[in-house]
């Protein structure tokens, strides 16, 4: 069955991407909408349409006779209004360094917990960040397999949420579990530490079809930071 166009959507999209690409940097006005008529080729309603859109989605702020200044430019704004856990981090005056370890095709077990979303193979990225040149945080994130040609050097430069985006993969929702382990020797070797326990964080990303398209587990050192949740009003 063919699908039907919605042109608004279409706009709405585009203006995301040029959003997320710095075409329209955040605290910057969008073209007029006379000009984004122009642009696309499409009528005034539809302009109007996907800027009520983005605006709902609070990408963009709309207001009479000032035009539609750019807000956000986070992929997985509609998500969530809490401020993320590594702004926060940042914003304490703390030096924070994002060091990517590996990316690789991994095989799956049938008792591996990713296994009934991803199947037999899934992508693995694994990441650390320092806190003040000490281990804080290791990540584990599984991927689609479908992502094989995502590099190191592509993750150096973009988000995790941008890549996915950027990958036809646009996130609807995820659900994040918080358990407290204890760690084992390995665990431990890698976050530089004799604390037994720590703070695992289990993500589960999913698209709008509700399918899982990033699962990842990430342990805390909580004893050299808590883990923090900011919200925005």
């Amino acid at each position: 069955m063919k699908k039907t166009r919605v042109l608004y959507l279409e706009v709405a999209e585009k203006i995301k991407e040029d959003i997320f690409s710095g075409k329209y940097p955040v605290g910057t006005m969008l073209p007029s909408e006379t000009e984004l008529e122009k642009l696309f080729k499409v009528s005034k309603i539809t302009v109007r349409k996907a800027i009520e859109l983005l605006a709902a989605d609070e990408y963009v702020e709309k207001k009479s006779g000032k035009g539609t200044t750019v807000l956000s430019e986070r992929p997985y704004n509609k998500l969530s209004k809490a401020i993320s856990f590594t702004q926060i981090l940042e914003n304490s005056q703390r030096n924070v360094e994002k060091i990517i370890l590996d990316v690789k095709k991994i095989k799956l077990k049938k008792e591996d917990p990713v296994f009934e979303y991803f199947g037999e193979e899934a992508i693995c990225f694994q990441r650390m960040y320092l806190l003040d040149g000490k281990p804080y945080i290791y990540f584990n994130h599984y991927l689609p397999v479908g992502l094989d040609k995502v590099t190191k050097a592509d993750l150096e430069q973009d988000s995790l949420y941008r890549i996915l985006y950027q990958n036809g993969l646009d996130i609807d929702r995820f659900i994040d579990d918080f358990i407290a382990i204890a760690l084992n020797d390995e665990e431990q070797d890698l976050l530089k530490t004799k604390e037994t326990l720590a703070l695992k964080r289990i993500r589960k990303s999913y698209d709008y079809d509700q399918k899982v398209i990033e699962y990842s587990e990430a342990l805390y050192n909580t004893s050299d930071h808590a883990y923090q949740i900011e919200y925005e009003t």
